[in-house]
C-alpha cells in the first residue's frame, strides 16, 4: 500500500478556491478509482471530486465548510498501488511558485521581480500600470488579472458618493475574470452566415409525429450535432491555443462542446464531451440531463472544462444576431440569433423561409479567416442538408 495525497484539482480556467460542502466517504471506507470522494462548491457550481486511485480513505484534513485552494492537500489515502510517475494531464492542478510574504498595500515580489501572472503582466504593459502599486490577491500576494482589472477600474472611476459600494456574487466575479481575460489576451475576429431552418423544422415535426411520448430534439440539439460533425471533419478548428513554451496549438481528442446556460445570477457553460459519438436522439437526452443539472447546481468536475468551442443561443426572444466573446481557453464560440420568417431567393424566384443568423467568433491564433469561413460554410451545409443520424 502507498500513501497518496488527495489535492484540490483545477476546475475551470479561473477557479482559485473552493468550499468543501460534503464528504461522500468516511475514514476507513474503501474507494474505487473514479468514484466520487467529496463535493465542493466553486464560484460556478457544486461539483464532485473523484478519487484518482483505488484504496482506502485514511485521513481527512479539510472539514466540511472549510475553504481550500487549488493544489491544497485535503486528505490522505492508502492506495492499492502507487500512481505511475507520468506527466500530469493538461487539466491537472499545478502549484504556483512560492512568493515572499505579501506586503501591506502592495504586491509580493521575489528579488526585484513582482510575482504576477503572464496575463496580468501583458495587460499592465498595455495600460501602463505599475504592478508594484497593485495589491495581489493570489497565493502569496501574486497579482492576477482580476486584481489589475479592479485597479484600472478604480483608477478611472469618478470620485462620487452617488454609487453604493460595489457588490458581486461569486459567479459574477468568475464571469468578470473570464471575460476580462478573453478581451485582454485573445485576438478575436467574427464571421456571419445565414442558415435556412426548413430542414430542422421538418425533422422536428416528423420526430414528434413518430414519437409522441418523447420530446423532440431542440434547435440546440441540431446545432450541437452539426457542430460535432463539422469539428470532426475539420480537426484544425477542433483545437486550442496553449500559452506555454513560446505558445502552440493543441488539438483535441474527441469533440467537446460547451453550451451557454442562463442560471440565476449569471451564466454557466457545461461541456458535452465526445459529441461526435452520439446520435441526435442520444445527444438530445444528454443535453437535457446536463442543462437540468446545471440549473440545479449539480455538475460534475469534468463537465466544467475541456471544450474547444461553445454554443450560445439566445432563443426565440433574442436579437436577430449578436457576437459572443470566447470563453478561454476555448478557441471559438457560435452565437445564434432568433429564427424568423424571411423572403429569400430560391430557384429563380422568391420564397419564405425560417432563417437564423450565425455569428462565429474565432481565436486568430488557432484559425485564419479562410479556415473559419470554410468551417462556418460546412456547418450551414450540414444544418440545411437534413442528413442526421437519429
Amino acid at each position: 500500500m502507498a500513501r497518496v495525497a488527495v489535492e484540490i484539482p483545477k476546475i475551470g480556467l479561473v477557479m482559485e478556491a473552493v468550499r468543501v460542502t460534503r464528504w461522500l466517504k468516511n475514514v476507513g471506507d474503501a474507494i474505487r478509482q473514479g468514484e466520487p470522494l467529496l463535493e465542493v462548491e466553486t464560484e460556478k457550481s457544486v461539483v464532485e471530486i473523484e478519487a484518482a486511485v483505488s484504496g482506502r480513505l485514511e485521513e481527512i484534513l479539510t472539514a466540511v465548510g472549510a475553504e481550500a485552494r487549488v493544489g491544497d492537500r485535503i486528505a490522505w489515502m492508502e492506495a492499492e498501488q502507487a500512481p505511475a510517475a507520468v506527466a500530469p494531464p493538461a487539466r491537472s492542478p499545478t502549484r504556483a511558485p512560492v512568493a515572499s510574504p505579501r506586503p501591506t498595500g502592495g504586491s509580493a515580489s521575489v528579488g526585484n521581480r513582482i510575482v504576477s501572472t503572464p496575463a496580468a503582466r501583458r495587460l499592465a504593459a498595455e495600460r501602463g500600470v505599475d504592478l508594484r502599486r497593485v495589491s495581489g490577491t493570489g497565493p502569496g500576494g501574486r497579482v492576477q488579472l482580476a486584481d489589475l482589472a479592479n485597479e484600472t477600474a478604480s483608477a478611472s472611476a469618478p470620485s462620487s458618493t452617488a454609487f453604493a459600494a460595489p457588490e458581486m456574487t461569486p459567479m459574477q466575479r468568475a464571469l468578470a475574470r473570464s471575460m476580462t481575460l478573453s478581451n485582454a489576451t485573445v485576438p478575436q475576429f467574427t464571421l456571419e452566415r445565414s442558415v435556412d431552418g426548413s430542414a430542422v423544422q421538418a425533422a422536428r415535426t416528423a420526430y414528434a409525429a413518430a414519437n409522441a411520448a418523447a420530446p423532440a430534439p431542440s434547435m440546440n440539439d441540431f446545432l450541437l450535432y452539426s457542430l460535432g460533425r463539422a469539428l470532426t471533419e475539420m480537426p484544425a478548428m477542433n483545437a486550442i491555443y496553449v500559452d506555454q513554451g513560446g505558445g502552440g496549438i493543441a488539438c483535441a481528442r474527441g469533440t467537446h462542446i460547451g453550451l451557454v446556460v442562463a442560471v440565476a445570477g449569471g451564466l454557466l457553460v457545461p461541456v458535452l464531451h465526445d459529441v461526435e459519438q452520439l446520435s441526435l436522439t442520444e445527444l438530445a437526452a444528454r443535453r437535457r440531463d446536463c442543462v437540468e443539472r446545471t440549473l440545479q447546481g449539480k455538475l460534475r468536475s469534468d463537465e466544467l472544462g475541456g471544450a474547444t468551442l461553445s454554443l450560445s443561443n439566445l432563443g426565440a426572444q433574442g436579437p436577430d444576431r449578436f457576437a459572443a466573446m470566447i470563453n478561454p481557453p476555448e478557441s471559438a464560440i457560435l452565437a445564434v440569433g432568433r429564427q424568423r420568417d424571411c423572403v429569400v431567393p430560391r430557384a429563380g424566384g422568391l420564397a419564405i423561409r425560417p432563417m437564423s443568423e450565425l455569428t462565429l467568433t474565432v481565436d486568430h491564433r488557432v484559425a485564419n479567416g479562410r479556415l473559419a469561413a470554410e468551417f462556418l460554410a460546412r456547418l450551414v451545409q450540414i444544418l440545411e442538408s437534413g442528413d442526421w443520424r437519429v
